[in-house]
């Protein structure tokens, strides 16, 4: 797939658009203020893979703890905020990496002024963050109401505003929790601006729907070269987040990071507990951050043909299963030895 080519802005240390990786970001869920444990969730986030972190900004003491969080972590910050252009310009000063605000709702021009002079000034970039609930009531009327022209027109009145102000050092999300908007949306505004886009299904959810929800819409998008960077919005831990995120992006060779298994749904021909076996395996595998693919596979008749590309695999027979590595057999090994097994091979790379 082509990727549309967008302008490049850098988030702290992060680059965002342009010829740069896509990016998986999260948001933070605990008390902004609370540096303690804000600190550990990041840190946690960091460690799933999370490239970038937003936190709530809700009011001066948020703000302010932004410089000691910044002192105790290693991923840029993105502020976020609602209403109060004050806290924007606070959170700036108190060294955020990224501002995620909707102009539209910040209240007069003078305010929104204020925030553009301060980000020029420390080169700290915006993102204008649009969703359906948030649209002009000028665009519904307009548009006959919510859908992609409604969005993306105010969206595109924001930017301008921007621009008129002489600021261009922004990214873009314009995100509603319908699927099939979101995708229209962005790929309208992907044909009108060469800004880097934030890619996301707002509120879609539990984990288990807002997966499919995310992955579906986020998936299709970058299938088309569509998106810079990515936030998975599910009712849940945050690092179930970062882990959809880059398995979206694994899934379309974007990201050629960590562990990949290959494994096939169980039939009739499945002598060995194969679903215990994956979820063992991917447990054990969770923190390898080398990119190597492992196919578990139920039966040793299709197993090692059809998971031929994985680097190393099981595949199981009664009592007994295989390990093969680029589709040739290795070895034969009693069903309790599998795993131990499996854990040399992959050793070795």
């Amino acid at each position: 797939m082509k990727r549309k080519e967008t302008k490049k802005i850098m988030v702290g240390n992060v680059p965002v658009g342009g010829d740069s990786n896509i990016t998986v970001q999260s948001m933070t869920n605990t008390v902004t203020k609370d540096v303690k444990n804000t600190v550990s969730q990041i840190k946690k986030l960091e460690e799933a893979g999370c490239h970038i972190i937003r936190s709530a900004i809700t009011d001066l003491e948020d703000a302010k703890a932004i410089t000691e969080i910044k002192s105790q972590i290693n991923l840029p910050i993105v502020a976020d905020i609602q209403y109060d252009y004050k806290l924007a310009i606070a959170a700036v000063e108190n060294g955020c990496d990224c501002l995620r605000i909707n102009p539209g709702n910040i209240g007069s021009e003078i305010k929104v002024k204020e925030i553009v002079n301060v980000c020029k000034e420390r080169k700290v970039p915006i993102r204008i963050g649009t969703n359906s609930g948030s649209i002009k009531k000028e665009f519904l009327d307009k548009y006959n109401g919510v859908n992609e022209k409604s969005l993306v027109y105010s969206t595109l009145e924001q930017i301008r505003l921007l621009e008129s102000m002489g600021f261009n050092n922004m990214k873009l999300s314009l995100k509603a929790s319908s699927v099939p908007l979101t995708i229209k949306s962005y790929e309208m505004i992907s044909k009108l601006v060469d800004y880097p886009l934030h890619l996301g299904i707002t509120e879609s959810g539990p984990i288990w729907r807002g997966t499919i929800k995310s992955a579906v819409g986020i998936g299709t998008l970058l299938s088309m070269g569509i998106g810079d960077t990515i936030r998975i919005s599910l009712t849940g831990d945050p690092i179930e987040e970062v882990k959809v995120g880059r398995e979206i992006l694994k899934s379309l060779n974007l990201l050629n990071e960590g562990i990949e298994i290959i494994s096939c749904p169980t039939c009739g021909r499945t002598k060995i507990d194969l679903i215990k076996l994956v979820e063992e395996v991917e447990e054990k595998l969770e923190d390898i951050k080398k990119p190597i693919k492992v196919a578990i596979m139920g039966c040793p008749v299709n197993g090692p043909g059809e998971a031929r590309e994985a680097d190393v695999g099981i595949a199981g027979g009664k009592g007994e299963g295989l390990i093969f590595k680029k589709g040739k057999v290795i070895k034969k090994v009693k069903e309790e030895f599998l795993i131990d097994e499996l854990m040399k091979e992959i050793e070795k790379f």
